[in-house]
């Protein structure tokens, strides 16, 4: 009965960690749910430069790539290098994409943050921010990675998949348990914490200082912006071979 009940205490944890706010949103009412518009509205303006930049590449392929789709050709091997690292060489393919997507969504939501202090435009009520300074856009990424392995793993081994929790002894039974539970909730924080702060710092030196100062600390951004997204493609790369290998 314990077992199953820290579960539900996490989901419970997830839920009030959902609520945790940093500074002013700017909410819409729809029916009966409260949403953080400032996010919906920014991943949207992401998601639009990412369709866009994409459609204006592939819209005239060339034999031999330059400019924007030589560009596009190299993110494409990167990802599909990261993935076939990590997944190994037999099964990476259907995940190119799923991986790819998490990577470049979180790669353009950090450098829109590090490059533009959303907090300076004022609305009526609240103000924007960048996706990733959302604990609720780092913990649905999140959870959709843990999806994902839980996925691959019953697909590939079925119910025996869920035999990894007693091994090496069923001893370690709640300890195995707890690392699926604490995946999530370390990827998600680890994101949210290193982009919030950077965008604060950034928002604080553009309102103080203007010209100079924040200049090095958005490169600094730019830099830490690029390894973050990088890190939750390889860790999310990373479970879900894990879990096509079996437990390690």
């Amino acid at each position: 009965m314990d077992i199953l009940q820290f579960p539900i205490n996490m989901l419970n944890y997830f839920y009030e960690i959902s609520g945790v706010e940093v500074g002013q949103h700017f909410y819409w009412q729809i029916g009966g749910f409260q949403v953080h518009a400032q996010v919906l509205i920014t991943s949207w303006i992401v998601i639009a430069i990412l369709l866009g930049s994409a459609t204006l590449v592939v819209r005239d392929p060339q034999i031999i790539p330059n400019g924007a789709q030589n560009f596009l050709e190299y993110v494409l091997e990167f990802v599909r290098d990261l993935a076939r690292t990590q997944i190994g060489e037999e099964e990476y393919g259907p995940w190119v994409p799923f991986i790819g997507t998490m990577f470049l969504f979180i790669f353009v939501s950090n450098w829109a943050g590090a490059l533009f202090p959303w907090g300076i435009i004022k609305l009526p009520h609240g103000e924007l921010a960048a996706p990733k300074n959302d604990i609720n856009t780092t913990v649905a990424l999140a959870l959709l990675t843990s999806v994902a392995y839980f996925y691959v793993g019953f697909t590939k081994r079925g119910l025996g998949y869920f035999g990894k929790y007693i091994q090496p002894t069923p001893i370690l039974l709640p300890i195995n348990i707890l690392e699926d539970f604490t995946k999530p909730l370390s990827l998600s924080f680890r994101l949210f914490r290193n982009i919030l702060a950077d965008e604060l710092v950034v928002s604080v030196l553009v309102s103080l200082v203007p010209i100079v100062v924040p200049i090095p600390v958005m490169f600094l951004g730019l830099f830490t912006s690029g390894i973050q997204a990088l890190i939750f493609a390889t860790l999310v790369a990373a479970y879900i071979g894990e879990s096509m290998e079996g437990h390690h």
